[in-house]
């Protein structure tokens, strides 16, 4: 079985965000980058399936050279070899395209990605990359197993969850659950060494006209300050929720 694994390369959640530019784009500058959340733990039962079941796991990312350090981190959790797509991504219709023109090339069994990435929350390029290669696709997935050609999925619905089964060729958006996090795997020493030695390659984009741009960005207003209430004045307290906080 043949699996590839989209990685995003995201801002750690901890990093201060700042734009450029009017406002325009994007402030690279003293922000970490990290796997996307959401592909880890697609990559991490992508992992299971290659020591369980002997599957070959490729990974990919749409980015420039900047997104390399991502993918050799996941080459030292353990996938067997990465592509770059040489390409800004710029929207997630175009991600899609790029991804799907890969994955004809590659001749995948089971695509596997994040529902979304964290740091604009599209979550459209897992189904439109289905839609694309006219694969089968179960989004919000919490569990997988695949016998053969036949997979189970798990999948989260209002109330609990859903039991699919599913053919390959198949696309899967995965989500926290699809492994459990003490799962999630650190690349230690040996891994990182082995990294190195791993192919990295790099493909050019196809072409294709984008038809989407930012025209800017916004942060969220910044927290008002804290007003403390002594315990004892629920008069104020009942003000303030009703004339400033307009509440009730």
């Amino acid at each position: 079985m043949k699996i590839l694994v989209c990685i995003s390369h995201v801002p750690d959640t901890t990093s201060k965000i700042n734009f450029t530019d009017g406002d325009t784009k994007f402030d690279t500058n003293g922000v970490q980058f990290v796997i996307n959340p959401y592909d880890e733990f697609a990559l991490t039962r992508a992992m299971w399936f290659k020591e369980k079941q002997g599957a070959t796991v490729t990974v990919v990312n749409v980015g420039n050279s900047t997104t390399e350090p991502t993918l050799r981190k996941a080459l030292a959790i353990g996938a067997d070899d990465a592509i770059r797509v040489n390409a800004e991504a710029t929207d997630g219709f175009f991600v899609a395209k790029q991804l799907a023109e890969v994955v004809k090339n590659g001749g995948y069994d089971l695509v596997l990605a994040g529902k979304e990435s964290i740091d604009y929350n599209g979550g459209m390029v897992p189904a439109m990359l289905a839609s694309i290669l006219e694969f089968n696709f179960v989004n919000a997935c919490v569990g997988l197993e695949i016998d053969g050609t036949t997979a189970t999925i798990s999948r989260e619905i209002d109330g609990g969850k859903e039991i699919l089964s599913a053919n390959l060729p198949l696309v899967i958006g995965g989500q926290k659950g699809l492994v459990e996090e003490k799962d999630l795997r650190i690349p230690n020493m040996r891994g990182i060494m082995m990294a190195r030695k791993k192919p990295l390659n790099v493909v050019e984009a196809i072409d294709f006209n984008v038809t989407t741009s930012s025209s800017s960005f916004e942060k969220p207003a910044p927290k008002g300050a804290c007003k403390m209430v002594d315990a004892d004045n629920i008069d104020e307290l009942i003000s303030l929720l009703h004339n400033e906080a307009k509440v009730i």
